[in-house]
């Protein structure tokens, strides 16, 4: 890497503890030389959401472009066939990069473990190089320690601990903390960058590869910057082009549109797809929540046997598995309980959902918890038996069309009085949560994070524009909540969570994320300045 480079990538906050050995100058000089050559056109592609969001709440039609019907009617292509230490994905664990959750992720039996830079992380720039540092740490069997109150953690002696995948945070976060020609770097190659530059080759000596999960996309034009960013990385460091490989969660109703293209620009590097519940419910109201036909009911009664969210499901096992792509099933984000009755109907709801995607066609699916990881393999075991996968099963019956992928009319209906205080509980808890450097949280049996912070705002902010909920109603149980909010948490800064809440929830326009907002307020630090 250049020296004019180097000295235009600057570190804008004081070191910590051991930063030093992912802080490197090579290091910076690697994520530096992304921003330079990709900076410019994340920033084209994030315009272009914004455009598109125009068109679709000014009432253009939403359907599977036209300009891409060649590429979806070529049966002949296919994406690179499973990795090493990807062939089977039958149970993966995700969670934040954090040295008890990695160990406990790497022992948990699951066969992927998916170290989350985005909603399970709250981007605290320790949090951040921290991560980075149990990613190495964890790769080179370095990870065990003891806990001040002398619990231990250790890496079992498995020689088949859970597979690493990382998941950067989204194209539309920037990283305040790190600056490439006086501007803040995307923070998504920022996660990328460091991860790749340290792990890759070790990950690549250790029998696997630098594998990732990549969040957010709406379209095949972001699917295809990530490529590029592949492909650079990969000649920059003298890797193989092709030992990445990334599955994509299709969190957003544009990118369902887009399935078959999204895995077609990154085919020579692609580990499928995912279903991502709440950040989809998210997306559906972000992008349609304006029109009365999209008023979605409390959200626990949309389940993934709603018409639409079933209808996006199948179109998705149907696509992965006709391009020889995995299609891996959506979270059991609940939390073993210690009551045996209250876990036992924990665990027969876990049992349900999975048999369910299994039966489906998916070849695996996410837990939170380790608790969960039996379960889930027990449900997948019993469809794929020894196979690793059922990628054979194309699922040509299944036939969706644009109008089945927005058949939301079909559960539409007003919020309970429960609904939404439940909404407007969780939204204040997880922000206190969140401002405190904690990306996953504990909240009433389920192991949140950002993404339920997403939902349970958006649709507060969708009942009080279309008036099913009165603005006084919400402003008292506000004020209930933060009272009860001091109360359990007198730690809490309940008026940066009272105004949080307010600006991102209760305005006329809604903000796309919480994130940005709490992140420049509340997270960023300068201390001092670091060449």
């Amino acid at each position: 890497m250049s020296t004019t480079l180097a000295q235009n990538v600057r570190v804008l906050t004081a070191p910590g503890t051991r930063h030093d050995e992912i802080l490197t100058p090579a290091a910076l000089d690697f994520v530096g030389r992304l921003a330079a050559e990709f900076g410019e056109r994340r920033e084209g592609l994030l315009k272009e959401r914004r455009r598109q969001a125009i068109r679709l709440a000014a009432g253009s039609p939403l359907d599977f472009p036209m300009v891409t019907a060649a590429v979806r009617a070529d049966r002949g292509w296919r994406v690179a066939p499973p990795a090493p230490g990807l062939a089977d994905r039958r149970v993966e664990i995700a969670g934040p990069p954090e040295r008890r959750m990695a160990v406990d992720a790497l022992n948990s039996g699951a066969s992927v473990w998916m170290a989350d830079f985005e909603d399970a992380t709250a981007p605290t720039w320790d949090n951040l190089v921290s991560g980075q540092l149990v990613l190495l740490d964890a790769i080179e069997r370095r990870i065990d320690f003891t806990t001040e109150e002398g619990k231990e953690y250790r890496l079992g002696d498995s020689d088949r601990p859970a597979t690493i995948m990382v998941r950067p945070r989204g194209w539309h976060l920037d990283e305040e903390h790190l600056e490439h020609d006086r501007r803040p770097v995307p923070a998504a190659l920022v996660d990328f960058g460091l991860y790749f530059f340290h792990c890759a080759q070790r990950q690549i000596d250790a029998g696997h590869g630098p594998y990732f999960y990549l969040p957010k996309l709406e379209n095949r034009y972001e699917a295809r910057l990530w490529n590029d960013v592949f492909v650079l990385a990969q000649e920059l460091l003298g890797i193989p082009r092709g030992t990445v490989r990334a599955t994509v969660l299709i969190e957003t109703i544009t990118a369902a549109f887009e399935m078959e293209e999204i895995l077609h620009e990154l085919r020579e590097h692609s580990a499928g797809l995912n279903a991502g519940r709440w950040d989809y419910l998210f997306s559906v109201i972000k992008t349609f929540g304006h029109r009365t036909d999209f008023l979605l009911p409390d959200r626990a009664k949309v389940t993934m046997t709603a018409p639409f969210m079933r209808a996006y499901t199948e179109l998705l096992v149907r696509t992965c598995h006709r391009r020889g792509a995995h299609a891996i099933g959506g979270m059991a984000a609940q939390v073993p309980a210690k009551d045996p009755a209250t876990n036992e109907a924990v665990l027969a709801a876990v049992r349900l959902d999975k048999e369910r995607e299994a039966e489906d066609g998916f070849d695996g699916s996410w837990v939170a918890h380790p608790g969960l990881v039996p379960v889930c393999r027990t449900a997948f075991d019993g469809v794929l038996g020894d196979r690793p996968d059922q990628r054979d099963r194309t699922r040509e019956d299944v036939d969706v069309t644009p109008a089945d992928l927005l058949s939301v009319r079909r559960i539409s209906g007003p919020p309970s009085p429960e609904g939404v205080r439940t909404n407007i509980s969780v939204a204040l808890r997880y922000y206190a949560a969140w401002l405190r450097g904690q990306g996953a949280v504990a909240l009433d049996g389920l192991m949140e994070d950002a993404a339920t912070a997403e939902i349970a705002r958006v649709q507060i902010w969708q009942w009080l524009r279309h008036r099913v909920v009165d603005r006084r109603t919400v402003e008292q149980i506000l004020d209930d909540e933060i009272t009860a909010l001091g109360a359990d948490y007198p730690w809490a800064p309940v008026d940066d969570i009272r105004g949080l809440f307010e600006r991102t929830a209760m305005t006329g326009e809604l903000p796309l994320f919480f994130a940005p907002d709490a992140y420049s307020r509340h997270l960023v630090r300068r201390p001092e300045v670091r060449a």
